[in-house]
């Protein structure tokens, strides 16, 4: 039987915030391969999705500067209008604040282009607000490995949890006897989890088997 605990993450005790996957945005990373960091933004989205987790989806300058969300984000959430800003800290944003304090959880999970900035800000002014902030850190990236690696620390050090896409389902899920989410928790991993899903593909199709570790 799934037994929560408030220590660790779960879709109601937060919420899911995806700062500024836009093309320009993604431009400007140097720290990662840009298709992963899709791939894994992506990913962590059907997480929220299949799990319920509120998610807040935002912009900085969409019609003039950064262009649309991702549209394989936009994908996930054909409904939900991205929150637009002019502010680069997103903390400063009120629509925004309004978004995230009308969720009432007090554990916020962010990824976000780029880490220096709109990760690294809004993180750092959260926290000092009193919520948990844990940073997705491969659904982020920064204009060079040094200013994502130094900005990581320095949200360490402000009090934030480094966590990656993957951590998030698999923290979210925690039991595999969790039927009711078993399946699509597979379908997430298959198609977005690199060689964890080929392993389960593989398993699946010599074996017939339904093991998710």
């Amino acid at each position: 039987m799934f037994h929560a605990n408030s220590d660790l993450l779960t879709a109601d005790n937060s919420v899911v915030i995806l700062i500024d996957h836009q093309p320009q945005m993604l431009f400007g990373v140097q720290s990662h391969d840009r298709q992963t960091i899709i791939n894994n933004t992506v990913g962590l989205a059907k997480t929220a999705k299949v799990f319920n987790a509120p998610v807040i989806l935002t912009t900085v300058a969409s019609d003039t500067f950064s262009g649309p969300l991702h549209p394989q984000v936009q994908e996930v959430f054909p409904d939900q209008n991205p929150i637009d800003r002019t502010s680069m800290n997103a903390w400063e944003d009120d629509n925004f604040l309004e978004a995230v304090r009308k969720t009432g959880r007090k554990k916020l999970v962010i990824a976000a282009l780029w880490t220096e900035v709109c990760l690294a800000f809004p993180t750092i002014s959260a926290i000092k607000d009193g919520y948990e902030v844990y940073i997705v850190t491969d659904a982020s990236g920064g204009t060079s490995d040094e200013s994502h690696n130094m900005s990581i620390q320095r949200m360490i050090q402000a009090g934030a949890v480094p966590v990656t896409w993957e951590t998030v389902l698999l923290e979210y899920q925690r039991d595999w006897s969790r039927q009711e989410s078993y399946d699509a928790v597979m379908e997430i991993v298959m198609n977005h989890g690199g060689a964890y899903g080929a392993g389960v593909i593989y398993a699946q199709a010599m074996f017939g088997g339904h093991e998710g570790k």
